[in-house]
């Protein structure tokens, strides 16, 4: 089943147009290499996609991946790295890019490889130059695991991996220099077709003619045919003349002269044409240009207003600025889902952050941008039991190379690791929901070794780590991290993160099926809730005291659940209303009424879906399973359980984790077993394991339910 991911579907949705700006994904003059990537990806798994910077290898990737999308008919998965900073990060980072969740205790290589065993897919993992040894790792052993899979790699330098074809992607061709060329002539070379392009756009009355052939066959050889460079020096015809282009970047590729140019390097070239870019900016775009290099990954306007305004930027001058770089094809706007995002391509964010260096201020702006996101994930969590919780699920998402950006800055420079700290915890919405349990115990894990003192933060950090552990079904670490948060909170005489730490240790019992005592800490830890107020603890507690009622038998369940649905709908706050519906369900099964719990967890799983909780659908289509086997639908029951297993197994998390729940798992599958025979038990199970998760989610929600008449036997309690 095809775990898919928040943005849609699994494919690579590649951009055709040949007059975007740089990284836009229009290709020029590269049908050679396009051709020689296609014949050695049907004769090797691994092609490394290699040249200098700016000669195009994202682009070129892009193009090949949609040349061949045809060959992969489990799809073409891209994996941008650019923003990752962090090595350890990386099997998280290519999950995530495939729409997997990370929710469990073992490796995420491990989960990547079981997801792409049996698959034949393109993973495409592009700007590798900087985390070259652990791509080389992780494709190495996603190789051997999966062997129809193969691998698209870009990078400045191969990965030297066993089975690598490497192909060296070299600069566009250009005129030969000192020599007339006719016009038609000149349009056989790609580089030039790539100028005029570009120049077309940048200044719509543009033409190649007998008039400017000499010039511009002159300029994109001075630029080595570097299609970034060709591209930022055609933006200069919105504001000067030919000539004058050709003029000033003369003037920024000299001392050297025509006597040096064969001598120059391409790196030399570029950074030419990149200072020329940087000169066309007005001051304050210079400066903008140098502020907003601290974002990783991309960044909307507002973000953009409250990092980089001040010290001689008004807010109010952040619109126009932005726009000028725009124009400049200095930022790279994109539009996705009606909102628009910013962003740098790599090379001109480094050389904006060399200009930001040179003023002495990175940590300056880097603590800004870090200010910003702790302001963005506390805001989050206050706003997280309210109508804008399935937003912030997505903006959150959205931000997350920034926020990462933000720890790393807090991991490794000195005196922040405390901020770091509050970041990580507040961040606990997103870690849960957004199914990256794994990583919010990476950047937890950090920030509790580096920041050791007591304090309010250190036990909030505790319990959250704590809870990702326990969600994860790894009880050995979330243990001695609850005992030292009460031990902790006693200390300090912080009553909250007492009742945090007592509410995690009955969802631990819950989650090991000691559901007498799971009630008992649960019940303790609702009532220090609703003294303090807290929306969001209370929330939790009865979701959790619904669970463990109705898996006990407890007919509190019933009152648990519908306050802890009146709650979530008062509040407007969906995604938790459909946790409430799913607890609720459980119980009303648990009773024997199977309609009402196959309508209450079909209402779940519609949430659910719409946000792509992959854990959280596979929760309700495991329920609505066990409705069917006990409702008299032994074939669709067992398509639903090969379902819900195929989602557990995206996740990485299983049933089997939590004692809570396998009990019943097995109990469904041998009761099913039973009545259909093991071979067509087998064969209903294998079919619903192979529909994709959109095919599962809409066979369990629209399948009708039989008549009332038809109503089997209670499940029992």
């Amino acid at each position: 089943m095809e775990a898919k991911g928040a943005s849609g579907g699994h494919r690579m949705a590649v951009r055709r147009d040949q007059g975007g700006p740089p990284g836009s994904g229009g290709l020029v003059g590269r049908e050679e290499e396009l051709s020689e990537a296609r014949r050695l990806l049907g004769r090797t798994r691994l092609l490394t996609l290699t040249g200098v910077a700016g000669v195009g290898k994202s682009r070129l990737a892009l193009g090949v991946a949609d040349l061949v999308r045809g060959d992969f008919p489990d799809g073409v998965w891209p994996a941008e790295l650019a923003a990752l900073a962090d090595p350890g990060l990386l099997p998280q980072a290519v999950a995530s890019a495939l729409g997997l969740r990370d929710l469990a205790a073992r490796p995420v290589v491990e989960l990547l490889g079981d997801h792409l065993s049996g698959k034949r897919a393109l993973l495409v993992l592009d700007n590798c130059e900087h985390l070259v040894e652990p791509c080389a790792v992780l494709a190495d052993r996603l190789l051997r695991r999966a062997p129809r899979l193969c691998v698209l790699t870009t990078s400045r330098e191969p990965l030297r991996v066993h089975g690598e074809a490497v192909l060296w992607v070299p600069s566009l061709g250009v005129p030969e220099p000192h020599r007339r060329h006719s016009p038609e002539e000149l349009a056989r070379y790609p580089a030039v077709r790539l100028f005029v392009a570009r120049a077309a756009r940048a200044s719509p009355r543009f033409a190649l003619g007998p008039h400017n052939g000499d010039t511009v066959a002159l300029l994109c050889g001075r630029l080595d045919g570097l299609p970034l460079a060709i591209e930022l020096a055609a933006v200069g015809l919105r504001t000067l003349a030919l000539e004058q282009v050709l003029d000033r970047l003369d003037r920024c590729l000299e001392p050297a002269g025509e006597e040096g140019a064969g001598t120059r390097s391409r790196h030399e070239t570029l950074r030419a044409a990149v200072d020329w870019s940087f000169e066309l900016c007005s001051p304050g775009e210079r400066t903008l240009w140098a502020r907003v290099s601290v974002f990783a990954g991309d960044f909307d306007l507002r973000a953009a207003e409250e990092v980089c305004s001040g010290e001689g930027v008004g807010r109010e001058d952040v619109l126009d600025l932005v726009a000028g770089l725009v124009d400049k094809s200095v930022l790279v706007r994109e539009e996705r889902d009606g909102r628009v995002r910013y962003r740098l391509l790599e090379t001109i964010r480094k050389y904006g952050r060399e200009r930001l260096a040179g003023s002495g201020r990175v940590a300056v702006w880097r603590r800004r941008h870090r200010d910003w996101c702790r302001a963005l994930v506390r805001e989050a969590e206050e706003e997280w039991l309210t109508p804008r919780q399935e937003e912030w699920l997505t903006r959150l998402r959205a931000e997350i190379a920034n926020v990462r950006a933000a720890l790393e800055f807090c991991r490794a420079e000195p005196g922040e690791a405390r901020a770091g700290l509050e970041v990580a915890a507040s961040l606990w919405p997103h870690w849960i929901c957004g199914g990256s349990l794994g990583e919010g115990r990476h950047w937890l894990g950090q920030a509790l070794r580096l920041a050791p003192e007591d304090g309010v933060a250190r036990g909030k950090a505790l319990w959250v780590d704590a809870w990702l552990a326990a969600l994860q079904g790894d009880t050995a670490s979330a243990l001695p991290r609850l005992d030292e948060c009460r031990e902790l909170a006693l200390r300090i005489r912080h009553e909250p993160t007492v009742v945090r730490a007592t509410q995690h240790r009955g969802a631990l019992a819950l989650y090991e099926g000691d559901f007498p005592r799971a009630i008992r800490l649960v019940e303790q830890a609702l009532a220090g809730h609703r003294a303090a107020g807290d929306r969001n603890g209370v929330m939790t507690a009865l979701y959790q005291l619904t669970t463990a009622c109705a898996l006990y038998g407890d007919p509190r369940a019933s009152a648990y659940g519908e306050e802890c649905l009146a709650l979530c709908e008062a509040a407007g706050a969906q995604w938790a209303r459909s946790y409430a519906l799913w607890a609720l369900g459980l119980h009303t099964w648990r009773r024997g009424d199977r309609r009402r719990a196959t309508a209450l967890v079909r209402d779940a799983l519609r949430t659910r879906w719409a946000v792509r909780d992959g854990w959280g659908t596979a929760l309700c289509l495991e329920v609505l399973a066990w409705t069917a086997a006990f409702g008299g639908r032994p074939a669709y029951g067992a398509r639903l359980l090969g379902s819900a297993d195929a989602m557990w197994s995206a996740t990485g998390a299983s049933p089997a984790g939590f004692r809570h729940l396998a009990a019943v798992h097995d109990e469904v599958a041998a009761r099913l077993r039973a009545e259909l025979g093991t071979r067509a038990y087998a064969v209903a199970y294998r079919a619903g394991a192979r529909l994709t998760a959109d095919e599962a989610t809409a066979a369990a929600l629209h399948d009708p339910v039989p008549a009332p008449g038809r109503r089997a036997a209670s499940a029992g309690a």
